[in-house]
């Protein structure tokens, strides 16, 4: 049995919407996806409030979180750790990634193709990172094919998030895992490459699937 994740939503706590994390959390469940992680940008703690959500929605959905970090080069997804202490702010990529990897993290470049906020191909020498996001929800066609034909490059796994800003969005695009994932055991199984990307958007809305 596959176990599909959306890893990359963001809620009001990201401050650039207002989405309503339960009302993302709710589309997540009616999507039949078994995990939903809130990535709100720059600050691990900015998605502690999504904790009173994990008990309440507990056997329904698995809730986790993660940061949409910030370096000096673009924007990554970071999961296993707690960003806010580790004192990383505008570092470049190459020391993020080191730092969290030692901290017993994993880093993941975000949207590497988008023509903003992106690493680009600084990927193709940036040793320590265990994907790529190879679907995400909010790229042109044209990106998200790029980052995949890289990570096959690489021969680094890719992975699926919708970036959603809005609860419709979420499960546009997510990751989907050859084994059920637990708060426990996310990062070494993002580790083992064990999952595939997958993008659901349809190309009558200008997309692909």
């Amino acid at each position: 049995m596959s176990f599909r994740v959306d890893l990359h939503v963001h809620s009001r706590f990201s401050s650039d919407n207002d989405a309503d994390p339960e009302e993302s959390v709710l589309q997540a469940i009616s999507r039949q996806l078994h995990g939903i992680v809130f990535t709100e940008h720059y600050s691990y703690e900015a998605s502690a409030p999504v904790e009173k959500l994990r008990e309440k929605y507990r056997g329904s959905i698995i809730i986790f979180r993660g940061v949409e970090f910030s370096s000096a080069d673009g924007h990554c997804l970071v999961f296993g750790v707690n960003t806010d202490r580790l004192g990383m702010k505008g570092m470049p990529a190459g020391e993020i990634v080191r730092i969290v990897n030692q901290a017993g993290g994993v880093v993941i470049p975000s949207h590497p193709y988008r023509t903003v906020n992106s690493l680009g191909d600084l990927v193709r020498n940036l040793p320590g990172i265990c994907a790529l996001e190879g679907y995400n929800g909010c790229n042109m066609q044209p990106f998200n094919a790029r980052a995949v034909e890289v990570a096959r490059a690489l021969n680094l796994p890719f992975t699926g998030g919708s970036d959603a800003h809005n609860p419709e969005d979420v499960g546009s695009c997510f990751t989907e895992f050859e084994e059920p994932v637990t708060e426990e055991n996310l990062v070494s199984l993002l580790k083992s490459g064990r999952y595939r990307g997958v993008d659901t958007r349809k190309i009558s809305k200008g997309f692909w699937g």
